[in-house]
């Protein structure tokens, strides 16, 4: 495994987000126009993409939110390469380019159907919170914090 720090114009980011995308318009349905309007990546500087013998296998990213937060976005792992703990991996070297950068606190948003990714954000030490933002009465969306350190 190799994790590489890139940005959003990276051609691998860009394909592996062409595949989330593809993925959460299934399963948000007649909700993703919703959803995706808070997902564009033109303007994202924090990326990763992990590489398994060279192969772009899983990506995430983060853009700031405030001051001092960060926002985890972009999240995916092909699934031929699920279950290998890469999402922990790019959430966990996330974490440690954001404080790196000085802030003290990351935030994310996720479906409460994507019971994997509860699972990644959950044992990297994230915790429920009340949904912020444009997702307050978003009754499909969990979101979680976790203070850097």
């Amino acid at each position: 495994m190799k994790i590489k720090r890139l940005d959003s114009i990276h051609i691998d980011f860009q394909t592996l987000v062409k595949h989330l995308d593809a993925t959460l318009a299934e399963h948000n349905g007649d909700d993703h126009a919703f959803f995706d309007q808070f997902n564009k990546i033109d303007l994202i500087k924090n990326c990763i993409v992990v590489y398994i013998d060279e192969i772009p296998a899983a990506c995430g990213a983060f853009k700031e939110y405030s001051k001092d937060t960060v926002e985890i976005k972009r999240m995916f792992t092909n699934p031929v390469f699920r279950k290998k703990g890469l999402g922990t991996a790019i959430v966990h070297e996330l974490q440690i380019w954001a404080t790196e950068l000085g802030y003290k606190k990351a935030i994310l948003e996720t479906s409460r159907e994507l019971k994997n990714a509860i699972s990644v954000y959950e044992k990297s030490g994230f915790h429920r919170i009340p949904n912020y933002g444009q997702y307050i009465d978003v009754d499909d969306s969990v979101c979680y914090e976790k203070i850097l350190r």
